[in-house]
């Protein structure tokens, strides 16, 4: 098995057309796929065998007023077929080094306390769990409507 980690750039928008099945959560729209390349401060990485996409991690860089940029670690998925072989600590390891490249002084994930393999992963990776986080969801529109030409 040779896995390519890519972390793309608008460039790089045609390797999203070919992605297997649990890699994102749904189908990859092409509205947003685009718009998430062309941003500078989202970072998209894949994990390609053979031309097919078969993981991703996804970040964003962020500021604050009083603080130095921080990389917010969104999401990581791997497909159920390219599980076990190391390839999301290989996608996480890449996020890690392009958000201490491009300045960031401090990467956060959030995920699920039932979810042991994520947590796995960000425990190998060198992060520390933090219990007195708490995460609170706010429903900004119908979760069924992805449409791409929902306002903003």
């Amino acid at each position: 098995m040779s896995i390519t980690i890519k972390l793309i750039g608008p460039a790089d928008r045609a390797l999203l057309d070919h992605v297997a099945e649990g890699v994102f959560d749904f189908a990859v729209d092409p509205h947003w796929a685009a718009v998430v390349i062309a941003d500078p401060r989202h970072h998209l990485v894949l994990a390609i065998d053979d031309g097919l996409v078969v993981g991703m991690a996804t970040a964003v860089d962020y500021v604050h007023p009083d603080k130095a940029p921080q990389f917010w670690i969104n999401e990581v998925g791997v497909a159920p077929t390219h599980r076990s072989r190391g390839i999301a600590t290989q996608l996480l390891d890449a996020l890690l080094q392009h958000g201490r490249a491009i300045g960031c002084t401090e990467a956060w994930v959030g995920t699920e306390t039932t979810n042991a393999h994520a947590r796995r992963l960000y425990v190998s990776a060198g992060g520390v769990e933090d219990t007195g986080f708490v995460l609170y969801e706010f429903a900004l529109a119908d979760p069924s409507d992805r449409s791409p030409t929902r306002p903003r």
